[in-house]
């Protein structure tokens, strides 16, 4: 019984409101894209087909999540004044790792996403949460933040990418969804949505029902 009280224990304090809202916010009210404006280069880059960036979602996700975890575990060893070439230097590693499986098994993805998972140590979203938390906080919780901001940034692509890919090609995962009769009748596809600005028309679209939705953001 002693054990079992005491499994609850660990559960909970693992899984506490606390811990909890390091998820629960960056999906909404404290988004790395939508509200902190961060990762907008790879939004408009990658979110032409909804593959592309479901692979780059899950890219920065495990690099997000592993950073905030090797910082965090390394947080009190990191002398202040080379804190930031540490960061890079743990971020370039994971980077280095996820462009390499994604070469061996999902190699004509990698050529379409091109230099953009090597961009990823630039993203001001993964040295933004190494240095802002994972510094300050135990692993566990810098764990939780690193994906709960990455799941923020993916659900986000992976909306804009929808969006684009069904307007701008007339396809979903690469399959075609709209019927012959549509084409034949007159229908085109929006051809703005596979350019840039399509991909930022929707970003705007997506930031000002957020806002329109919680008040609290804009206050």
């Amino acid at each position: 019984m002693a054990d079992k009280a005491e499994v609850q224990v660990k559960r909970e304090k693992l899984f506490s409101k606390k811990n909890l809202k390091n998820i629960t916010e960056p999906l909404s009210n404290n988004n790395p894209i939508t509200f902190q404006v961060l990762g907008i280069c790879s939004a408009l880059a990658v979110t032409v087909q909804i593959r592309t960036a479901l692979v780059m979602s899950l890219a920065v996700i495990s690099v997000l999540c592993l950073s905030n975890l090797t910082i965090s575990m390394l947080r009190k060893r990191i002398p202040s004044k080379i804190r930031i070439i540490v960061e890079l230097a743990v971020v370039a590693t994971l980077v280095i790792l996820v462009d390499q499986i994604l070469k061996a098994f999902l190699y004509n993805i990698s050529k379409q996403l091109s230099v953009f998972v090597g961009l990823i140590i630039t993203n001001c979203i993964i040295l933004g949460r190494a240095e802002a938390y994972a510094l300050q906080n135990k692993p566990w919780p810098s764990l939780l933040d690193g994906l709960g901001n990455g799941l923020g940034y993916g659900w986000i692509l992976m909306v804009i990418a929808t969006g684009r890919e069904i307007l701008g090609s007339g396809t979903f995962l690469g399959y075609s969804i709209i019927p012959e009769s549509l084409y034949n009748a007159g229908y085109e596809n929006m051809g703005l949505m596979v350019l840039a600005p399509g991909a930022f028309i929707l970003l705007g679209l997506l930031v000002w029902l957020q806002r329109t939705l919680n008040k609290t953001i804009s206050e």
